[in-house]
């Protein structure tokens, strides 16, 4: 009973949407300790590596799903910013 009870709180009064695709990239470039240049093979050439952590150049389909099946960073907060 407990736990419906704080799941209960937790839904009326917390907003746990995805992160942003920027913030989700950052976030594992620093719990990996990835460099951008290990982001190359899935994002580009250094140029675009830097465009999509600094919101310069939106992802594209390709790229979210290299980064998800190399990094694990979820599709969802990988697809914000997606067009």
């Amino acid at each position: 009973m407990l736990i419906t009870l704080i799941e209960e709180y937790e839904n009326k009064h917390d907003d746990f949407a995805p992160a942003d695709s920027v913030a989700a990239i950052r976030f594992r470039m620093e719990q990996e300790g990835l460099t951008p240049r290990e982001l190359e093979p899935y994002i580009g050439q250094n140029g675009r590596v830097s465009e999509a952590p600094h919101r310069k150049r939106p992802l594209s389909l390709r790229k979210v799903k290299r980064l998800h099946d190399e990094s694990k960073i979820p599709y969802e907060s990988l697809m914000a910013g997606v067009q």
